[in-house]
């Protein structure tokens, strides 16, 4: 068991048992009520964001070394035919941890996205009821000017679109533990994410955590 790396879940209902056979330190962050043993409970608002969010704030001055951030199950999107197993996750987060790599998005694809999350697939008849914010564009720019205090590019890449990632605790500290309580008031400002707050964060996560401290603004509010 390595000591400079710790898995961060955010579990609703998904078996998570896998947590145990990675062999890596894990907490799990529980949304669904359930008796799970040994699991933080959380309400259940703000997608994984929020989830991100409370475990970044709460654990700021003790953060790992290495921090990865999944989802309850995460697999699906770490190869593009979704056959992911335990032992090849586990595999590359060691070598994701041993080369300190700052930041890396752990899905097998990338967005592009522009300031209304466009091209996005929150319209489409068949999706409809899936989420709160269904048929309604997904606040990018906003969000990005919102946390940062400058114009978002025409056109940006989204490196962690499904929201699995890598990050070390160094990169997160580039950014007070101000500007991470802003963003988790931001979700919970939309805790069904009704106005997609949670969808624009999937798209962020990368300048979030890139290290620009040009970016940091003597206020959160």
């Amino acid at each position: 068991m390595r000591d400079d790396l710790m898995v961060i879940i955010a579990r609703y209902r998904e078996d998570v048992s896998w947590a145990d056979e990675l062999g890596f330190d894990h907490v799990v962050y529980d949304k669904s009520g359930d008796p799970v043993q040994n699991a933080r409970p959380l309400p259940n608002i703000g997608r994984e964001a929020h989830t991100y969010f409370s475990h970044i704030v709460a654990e700021y001055d003790r953060l790992a070394p290495m921090n990865v951030f999944l989802q309850g199950d995460p697999f699906d999107h770490l190869d593009d035919h979704g056959r992911a197993i335990v032992e090849t996750l586990r595999n590359r987060l060691a070598d994701i941890a041993d080369h300190r790599v700052p930041f890396k998005g752990l899905a097998w694809f990338k967005l592009k996205s522009d300031a209304l999350g466009r091209p996005h697939d929150l319209d489409k008849p068949e999706n409809k009821g899936r989420w709160a914010g269904w048929g309604r564009d997904i606040p990018v720019g906003e969000l990005f000017e919102r946390l940062f205090g400058v114009p978002m590019p025409t056109q940006i890449i989204c490196r962690a679109p499904t929201g699995n990632f890598c990050v070390t605790a160094e990169r997160i500290r580039t950014r007070p533990r101000a500007f991470y309580q802003y963003c988790l008031r931001l979700v919970e400002a939309d805790p069904q994410d009704e106005r997609n707050t949670g969808h624009a964060f999937e798209r962020l996560w990368q300048h979030i955590f890139n290290g620009n401290t040009g970016w940091n603004r003597e206020r959160y509010e």
